[in-house]
């Protein structure tokens, strides 16, 4: 059946139209004022609106505006009793699918309601086509069409069907995890993807949580427990925060990773699981094995194919294609009708720093989508009077040397490496940056 609404304030001919369209294979619910029927809307899926111009201290057209801003697939035809050419004009461009001037006949009124179906068919079809677009376009979600994000779908596509061990950096929240996914969805791979963060493993706890262990190997091991490399066996295991893992266990990853062989904490013998192993930092690797925190030839063997994820400012120009697909996301997820951004808003988002990254923007728009207020999209993005930027610091503190000289690089990445630009960008005398980045070992 479709869902059909009729919007007419005169009780007469609203009863007309329902005879109609009665018996017509249409499920009609009818009300008098804009006000009502944006309740019904809200409370129930509408296929078509045929709706009258006038509706006491609202219009057609407000409803209208409604309809496209939150519920755009809806078909919509529009009548009025002033059949003129600029009505006419001003519903079209105000987005309805049909117009009708009254007084009208049975089979106009029908075939104004089937156009706006039809319309609202192809709108249908349009979505459906766009998102199976979107997700060949798209990697496991990862979403992107900055040439940055180019790159990385490439080396994501020409190395997953490899059992080459990948090295993927990046800030938290750019989707490392979404790569590596991605990588196991593209491989041949039939196994389980794992996942493991090194960094929420109690160090006693690692060991085992790993590699296995059996029974009464240590204390509270009350049964054989299989690791997480072996659950991985012709799958893919992804080892989050690799920065994280404790010295004692980086011995016996690069064992597992040089020979492929693993033995369970209390056991003598050796497993050998096919495992394609991933794993993702936001350290510095290379500066952590210099101090001693990381073995560098761990490092080595585990950077066998690099992969950066870019942070979310420097590929501005996917925010709008980021926002598209979360308020579509957390719509569907929470039930409530798919929003627009206003212009300004937009230009507020695309001007923030993101130092969350994606991760910090979906957070942001499922509040938004929540609470159903705008401002939760742009809280905190505020600027100073000079018109700065203000930097929320995060509750966990800041390494405040790294995040200097990660300012210094940038500016002069931004500038092509030219340090008088890059000290203007920063807004830093010529004499203050350049001992700044021989503070840092900048070249």
């Amino acid at each position: 059946m479709i869902n059909l609404l009729i919007v007419e304030d005169d009780e007469q001919q609203r009863n007309i139209i329902e005879t109609i369209v009665d018996g017509d294979n249409y499920q009609v619910v009818s009300s008098a004022s804009v006000e009502e029927a944006i309740l019904i809307l809200k409370s129930q899926p509408i296929d078509v609106i045929f709706s009258d111009w006038k509706l006491g201290n609202l219009s057609g057209i407000d409803l209208l505006s409604f309809v496209r801003k939150n519920y755009p697939h809806i078909g919509f035809s529009i009548a009025t009793a002033y059949g003129t050419i600029a009505h006419a004009v001003e519903a079209m461009e105000a987005g309805a699918d049909d117009y009708l001037a009254k007084p009208f006949q049975r089979q106009a009124l029908l075939l104004s309601i089937e156009k706006s179906l039809k319309a609202n068919q192809l709108r249908c079809e349009n979505t459906q086509l766009n998102e199976a677009l979107v997700q060949q376009n798209n990697l496991a979600g990862i979403i992107g069409n900055a040439s940055s994000m180019t790159k990385v779908f490439e080396r994501l596509k020409r190395v997953s069907h490899t059992n080459a061990t990948v090295l993927i950096n990046g800030e938290s929240g750019t989707g490392k995890e979404l790569a590596a996914r991605a990588l196991h969805e593209l491989s041949h791979r039939q196994g389980k993807f794992i996942a493991i963060n090194c960094g929420a493993i109690p160090e006693s706890l690692a060991e085992a949580e790993l590699f296995g262990a059996l029974k009464g190997s240590y204390t509270g091991a009350d049964s054989d427990k299989e690791g997480k490399i072996q659950a991985a066996h012709q799958g893919t295991l992804f080892l989050d925060e690799i920065g994280e893992l404790p010295l004692s266990l980086q011995a016996k990853l690069l064992r597992f990773l040089q020979e492929g062989t693993i033995v369970p904490v209390g056991s003598h013998q050796e497993l050998k699981p096919d495992v394609r192993v991933v794993v993702a930092t936001h350290r510095d690797l290379v500066e952590m094995s210099q101090q001693g925190e990381f073995r560098e030839d761990l490092y080595y063997r585990l950077n066998v194919v690099p992969l950066v994820m870019p942070p979310l400012r420097e590929r501005r120009e996917d925010i709008p294609k980021l926002l598209s697909h979360f308020t579509q996301k957390f719509a569907a997820q929470y039930n409530s009708p798919q929003p627009t951004i206003e212009k300004n808003i937009l230009k507020q988002l695309l001007d923030f720093h993101w130092p969350g990254n994606v991760r910090e923007l979906s957070n942001r728009v499922e509040r938004f989508i929540l609470l159903d207020d705008e401002q939760e999209l742009i809280n905190g993005l505020g600027t100073t009077k000079n018109g700065q930027q203000q930097f929320t610091l995060p509750s966990t503190g800041i390494n405040w040397e790294a995040f200097e000289k990660q300012c210094l690089q940038d500016a002069l990445r931004q500038n092509s490496g030219n340090k008088t630009k890059a000290a203007k960008f920063l807004e830093l005398g010529y004499k203050a940056f350049l001992y700044r980045l021989e503070k840092h070992g900048i070249g």
